[in-house]
């Protein structure tokens, strides 16, 4: 465990490039259901397993970088994909005795607490922006998927391997909801989490079109926008519906499918007093009318 910052981005990188990542105990246990079984486990049954851990996905997806063929020339983006690559048998193989998440934070509740919140966080966010991806008529939906899932696997990384460090973090914002996230990571770490992003991104050779997809600097691009209103409302409403970022939030995701709000919010898949709350959130003539002269920016 890292007890404090390290010097730099330079350092994080190196230390995650190394790291064993862990993976949740019931991925664990499913893989090993499914071992047992695998003549008769497919590429798809086996991907929504994957699919449910973004620590397990990552492991995927840099294992499956790490191995490919210098005569192959296309990315693998999605899991399912990289499962055709490798094969079921030697996926079987190849990820057995799994470190696991509960036991390497089981002497730190709090930020497996922290981290399960995250993981949580990730998997809505991913359900939103697959379902965006297909109101839009997306080439690729599994790519967006992907992409919400794995969106803040820096701050993952750091629950997992910093936790007395993520927990300051998440203290230090509790206690100062007007200060930047990025400024607070830079002053807690010493670097900003979408740095350590980006940084592994490339340590990792994660595909080119997965890096860009979770880089918010191309929200200009509507399947990068997809997956950053995704993620901006998976984070915004983990404490409440009642955020004050979540209008700015269900404006951008209105304009990017040109729906209504009644829709928006039925697509949610949300209980009623939650769905009731959120409907007053309808825009108004002040909120639609800048559109026209003030464009909409991600």
């Amino acid at each position: 465990m890292i007890e404090q910052s390290l010097p730099d981005l330079d350092a994080w990188g190196a230390y995650f490039s190394e790291a064993n990542l862990p993976v949740l105990r019931h991925t664990v246990q499913e893989l090993e259901r499914m071992r047992a079984n695998a003549e008769n486990v497919n590429g798809r049954v086996l991907s929504g397993t994957i699919l449910r851990d973004p620590m397990m996905t990552l492991r995927v997806l840099a294992y499956i970088q790490a191995k490919r063929g210098t005569r192959q020339t296309t990315d693998i983006t999605t899991i399912e994909r990289a499962i055709m690559m490798i094969g079921i048998e030697p996926f079987f193989l190849n990820f057995q005795d799994l470190p696991q998440i509960e036991e390497q934070l089981r002497p730190h509740p709090q930020a497996l607490l922290g981290m399960l919140k995250v993981i949580h966080r990730g998997r809505r966010a991913a359900q939103w922006a697959r379902d965006w991806a297909i109101v839009r008529h997306d080439l690729d939906v599994d790519e967006i998927t992907l992409a919400a899932l794995l969106h803040d696997m820096a701050e993952l990384l750091m629950w997992c391997f910093a936790p007395k460090i993520a927990l300051k973090v998440r203290d230090t914002q509790i206690a100062n909801p007007n200060t930047r996230s990025a400024d607070i990571q830079v002053g807690t770490y010493g670097i900003a989490l979408y740095q350590l992003k980006m940084a592994l991104a490339e340590t990792w050779r994660l595909p080119q079109l997965l890096t860009q997809l979770m880089d918010n600097k191309n929200a200009e691009n509507p399947r990068v926008r997809n997956v950053k209103l995704a993620v901006d409302l998976a984070r915004h409403s983990a404490t409440s519906w009642s955020d004050p970022a979540l209008p700015d939030d269900f404006k951008g995701i209105r304009e990017l499918l040109r729906i209504n709000q009644q829709t928006l919010v039925r697509r949610l898949g949300l209980d009623e007093a939650t769905s009731t709350l959120l409907l007053a959130m309808e825009e108004t003539p002040e909120q639609t009318e800048p559109a026209s002269r003030n464009s909409a920016t991600p």
